[in-house]
Order: C-alpha cells, then sequence, then structure tokens
C-alpha cells in the first residue's frame, strides 16, 4: 500500500510498505477515508523526536472503513464507518476504567515510532491495523461528516480537554496562547462551556483572522497582556490555555494568569526540564495542568456538539490533498502557510 514516511529531517515521502495484517484477536484493519496533518506531526517532520526513524509511517488522526476484524472483535463489523482515537488503550485496566485511557499500560500512539509506547503504524495511509479495536474505534454516527469526525480522533478532543482540565465555567475570561489548530480548538470548546470572553494570540494575522471570525477576540503576542487586563480590571485571565508548547509559551501563560487562576497546557512538551516560579506560583495560589486529547473519553460528548452545529471544527481546514500531495503540504505546514490540512 501507499504510505507517508518520515524520511529525515524536514522530508516526508510517500513509498509502497506493507499491507498491515490482523496480528491480535482484538485487531482491526480499517481502510483510511480521511487523516489529516497534526501540528504535533511537525516535530516528527523537522526530526526532532529520537524514537521516530526513517521509514516510520505517519498518522494519528483517521476516519475510514472497516475491512477486517479480528476473532474477539465484538461491537464492530467489515463495512462500518468508524472514526479512531489518536493512540490505544486496552479498556479494561485499573487507568481505563477511570477513563484515562493515556496511562493504559497498552498505550501507543499511531504514527510516532517508539516515543509514546511501541511502534504502529501511522495513518497517513490506505489502510492502518487498530489494535484493542472495540475500544479505540467508534461508528462515526448519522449527520456527522468524515471530515468533522476526524477532529473528534485527537485536535478537537484536545481543545475540549483544554477548556475540562481548566475548569471553565460560565463568565470566565480565557487567555489561549498559539493560534494553531488546538489553539482554535480550545477556543470553540471555552466559548461552548460559557466562557464571556476568549483571547486568542498568535504572530501569524491569518490565524487570528480565523480566531476574530469565529467569536474569540485576537491579539498579537505583545498585547494580550494589555487586552487581558482591560477585560479583568487587572486581575489577570481566569484560565490559560497555552497550545504552543515549549518553556517560553510555558513561561507567558503563568504571567497571564489571575491568582487562584489556572493555567492548563495542551501543546506538546519535549523539554526536560522548565524553570517554573515556584515563589509566585505559590504566593498567587496557582493551579498549572497538563492535558492530552484523549477521544475516547470524550468523544461522546463531543459529538453531539458537532453533529448539532454548536461546534464546528471544520473552520481551520485550510487544504484538502491527496496522499500523494502529504509530502508538499507538510512543506507548506512547516512555513506556517497552513492551519490544517486533510488528506483524502
Amino acid at each position: 500500500m501507499k504510505a507517508v514516511v518520515y524520511a529525515g529531517p524536514g522530508r516526508m515521502a510517500v513509498e509502497d510498505v506493507a499491507d498491515p495484517r490482523i496480528e491480535e484477536p482484538g485487531d482491526a484493519v480499517v481502510r483510511v477515508l480521511v487523516s489529516a496533518i497534526c501540528g504535533t506531526d511537525l516535530h516528527a517532520f523537522g526530526g526532532h523526536l529520537d524514537g521516530i526513524v526513517p521509514g516510520t509511517v505517519i498518522g494519528h488522526e483517521f476516519v475510514g472503513e472497516i475491512v477486517e476484524v479480528g476473532p474477539t472483535v465484538t461491537g464492530l463489523r467489515p463495512g462500518q464507518t468508524v472514526m479512531g482515537a489518536s493512540f490505544t488503550a486496552c479498556g479494561r485496566c485499573w487507568w481505563c476504567r477511570r477513563g484515562d485511557h493515556w496511562h493504559c499500560e497498552a498505550r501507543t500512539m499511531f504514527g510516532y515510532g517508539t516515543v509514546f509506547g511501541k511502534p504502529i503504524g501511522g495513518a497517513q495511509a490506505e489502510y492502518v491495523r487498530v489494535p484493542h479495536a472495540d475500544v479505540v474505534l467508534a461508528r462515526l454516527p448519522e449527520g456527522c461528516s468524515p471530515e468533522a469526525a476526524i477532529f473528534v480522533t485527537d485536535t478537537l478532543a484536545t481543545g475540549f480537554v483544554a477548556a475540562e482540565r481548566g475548569g471553565v465555567a460560565p463568565g470566565d475570561v480565557v487567555a489561549v496562547i498559539g493560534g494553531g489548530a488546538v489553539g482554535q480548538m480550545a477556543s470553540l470548546a471555552c466559548q461552548a462551556v460559557g466562557a464571556a470572553a476568549v483571547v486568542v494570540a498568535d504572530l501569524l494575522p491569518v490565524r487570528r483572522a480565523v480566531a476574530a471570525a469565529h467569536g474569540a477576540l485576537a491579539a498579537e503576542p505583545s498585547t494580550l497582556s494589555a487586552v487581558v487586563d482591560e477585560l479583568t480590571d487587572g486581575r489577570g485571565a481566569d484560565v490559560v490555555v497555552e497550545a504552543v508548547g515549549g518553556p517560553g509559551p510555558l513561561g507567558a501563560a503563568l504571567g497571564l494568569v489571575r491568582s487562584r487562576g489556572t493555567v492548563v497546557t495542551v501543546g506538546a512538551h519535549f523539554d526536560p526540564a522548565f524553570p517554573l516560579p515556584s515563589d509566585r506560583s505559590f504566593s498567587k495560589e496557582l493551579t498549572l495542568t497538563f492535558g492530552i486529547g484523549d477521544s475516547i473519553r470524550v468523544r461522546d460528548r463531543l459529538l453531539p456538539l458537532v453533529i448539532s452545529g454548536v461546534l464546528d471544527p471544520t473552520v481551520v481546514v485550510t487544504g484538502v490533498v491527496s496522499l500523494a500531495e502529504a509530502p508538499a503540504a507538510y512543506e507548506r505546514f512547516g512555513r506556517h502557510e497552513e492551519l490544517k490540512v486533510l488528506i483524502r
């Protein structure tokens, strides 16, 4: 089959790779209809992650059609259209029973090599093998397009987790650092749960324009603090969502939040250390929390919001390409010329 593979720092390629097959009784093989390029895929594209080696099939967001299931799969059958989660989980362990699927010992992330578990092929491919299929896959409900559902598999789930983990309440003022797809999803989710104002900060005018067109206030990073102060009489934001990753944005988030406020970071962090201002965090009684989008846990709550039109994640789609066109799309993505690219 054809698949997008990591070919070295700054290079993706479409190559012929072996077709996936049933390897465990709970597996399914899915023919991919729609995949996507995620902002976290840029870490792979840039060669920043040691666990991703040349030849790794990339991609962790997908919607597709089941073509084969293993003998212990009970809730799914060939021919059904399904959406995946970005990672696997067994559904039976202590962590899974709590709804903390990311911490399952069986967890691994599609298309991420050995970074987050055992290697498993990604979904920017014609087919993908899905372990623990009864848990990882969900049938696509009537009225939800594949193009919308693919956001529930990771990006919108992550934005929703930001609102959930941040404890966003009606009337809150929320600042979002980063106007990429995850930041935009966090903005929409915070608005949906009742935030009085959401301010999205990004260096790129096009991203600020998207945020402003869909209910947020937009600000340049240099003016974000002043905008938040004006909205809160100088108190600071009730919740700050850091949706970029890295120590700089996280440090900025801690400087924007009010006393007894919450900073929730859903940006990808790979730095081993961060200089936490513990004195200020103590005196202001701050809460700092991290979140990873767990589609398995939140999709039943998100899908009705998408189907009803309360949330429309497709507003961030800037490109739709074929599998053969994916490497060029990665290059545009790396130059920040795309916000979200779907691969059909």
